[in-house]
């Protein structure tokens, strides 16, 4: 498999296998940190359609534009609980490289999960 074919989420599988079944709609996540992982994914690819779908409506943008900056690089699961997800995303910017790191909650809603908010920090 060539890094081009493997999913930006970083469990090294092939992306149509992993977070593209999620980003198709072919499946749902199972958990938060594969909610996650799907939706750090959908920032690398600049999917903002997925990004509106799987967060909750109570806190989701009423718009929602993309940027090709930053260049998302690698996702880092820090601790996965049952309803929280703390990671660190690093990404190169127009003014050099960088991390976000963030404890990120979510909620079932309808039968699935979706992003709630998180702190940055």
């Amino acid at each position: 498999m060539s890094i081009a074919e493997t999913c930006p989420c970083g469990t090294g599988r092939a992306y149509p296998a992993c977070c593209g079944a999620l980003h198709a709609g072919a499946r749902l996540a199972e958990t938060p940190e594969e909610l996650m992982r799907s939706r750090y994914s959908a920032f690398a690819k600049g999917d903002a359609g997925y990004l509106v779908r799987t967060w909750h409506p109570r806190t989701r943008p009423a718009d929602l534009t993309l940027d090709d900056d930053p260049t998302w690089t690698g996702l880092e699961i820090v601790e996965a609980a049952d309803d929280e997800v703390a990671f660190v995303a690093r990404y190169i910017a127009a003014d050099g490289p960088g991390r976000l790191a963030e404890r990120s909650r979510f909620a079932r809603r309808g039968g699935r999960w979706v992003y709630v908010d998180g702190d940055v920090g």
